[in-house]
C-alpha cells in the first residue's frame, strides 16, 4: 500500500542486524546539530530500478552534507563534513523505496543518515533542534532502530500553517514513518534519560529525491552556499 492521502505511512521495518546496531557505538560526534548530544555518519547513493532485480544502489563519491537554510535554519547554508557509513544500510533504504513506492521510471538520489542522540540528566537529547520543518526532499523515511533507557521522543506531524499536529506517536524500535515531505511537516520532542541513567536513541533517516532534483554535486552545493532555492521539477 502506498503512502496514504494523509501524507504518511507507519511501517514495520525488516529486522536489524547486531552488526548494524553495534556500528552506532562508533559514530563520531556531530558538531553542527543537537547541542553536542548527537553522533552521526552520512552517505549518498544513486539508485536505479532494474526490472526483476529491483532497486540497485551506487554509492556516490563522498561529499560534505549541504542543506538549504529554507529547510534548516541551524545547519543549513554550510558544508557539514561527516564520516561515511561503515556498514551497509541499503537493505533498509531499499525497503523504504519499495514501501513508498518510488517511481521506477526514474533514477533517484538518496541521502542516508545514521544518527545517535544521547540524553543525560544534565543535557536532554535534541532530536529536531531546527523545530517543525520539512527536509526539502520528495519523501523521507525515519526508522527507529533502538531506544535505550530513554523517555520522550514523540514524533509530531503537521499540516502547513497548522497550530496543532494532526498526528502524534512515539515510534518504537522496528518502526518507521514514511513521509510525503512536500505535503507535511514534522518534529520530534527531546529525549530524556529514564531512571536518571544516560540513554540513547538510534535512528536511520533516508531522504529520497529524483535524480534530476538531486542533493548532490557542485551545482547543488553552490546553490546551498549562495542561499539559493532548491530545484523542484514539475511532476
Amino acid at each position: 500500500m502506498p503512502i496514504t492521502d494523509e501524507g504518511f505511512k507507519l511501517v514495520e521495518i525488516p529486522p536489524v542486524t547486531e552488526e548494524v546496531l553495534a556500528s552506532y557505538d562508533r559514530c563520531p560526534p556531530d558538531p553542527y546539530m543537537g547541542n553536542l548530544t548527537r553522533s552521526k555518519r552520512f552517505s549518498q547513493y544513486r539508485v536505479s530500478h532494474k526490472g526483476d532485480d529491483g532497486w540497485q544502489f551506487e554509492k556516490l563519491p563522498h561529499r560534505a552534507y549541504t542543506a538549504f537554510k529554507k529547510f534548516n535554519s541551524i545547519g543549513g547554508g554550510m558544508r557539514r563534513p561527516y564520516e561515511p557509513l561503515e556498514v551497509d544500510l541499503t537493505p533498509w533504504a531499499r525497503f523504504g523505496a519499495e514501501s513508498i513506492p518510488l517511481d521506477t521510471s526514474e533514477d533517484w538520489q538518496l541521502n542516508v543518515h545514521q544518527n545517535r542522540s544521547r540524553a543525560t540528566l544534565e543535557k536532554p537529547g535534541q532530536l529536531t533542534p531546527e523545530g517543525i520543518h520539512q527536509d526539502g526532499h520528495e519523501y523521507v523515511m525515519i526508522a527507529i532502530l533502538r531506544r535505550h533507557n530513554v523517555v520522550g521522543g514523540e514524533t509530531r506531524l503537521w499540516r502547513p500553517d497548522a497550530t496543532e499536529p494532526f498526528w502524534t506517536g512515539t515510534l518504537e524500535p522496528g518502526q518507521a514513518l514514511l513521509l510525503d515531505d512536500r505535503a507535511i511537516l514534522h518534529d520530534v520532542t527531546d529525549i530524556e534519560p529514564e531512571n536518571g541513567q544516560p540513554g540513547h536513541r538510534d535512528i536511520l533517516i533516508v531522504a529520497f529525491s529524483r535524480w534530476r532534483e538531486k542533493w548532490y554535486g557542485e551545482e547543488h552545493d553552490a546553490a546551498v552556499l549562495a542561499d539559493g532555492e532548491p530545484v523542484v521539477s514539475a511532476m
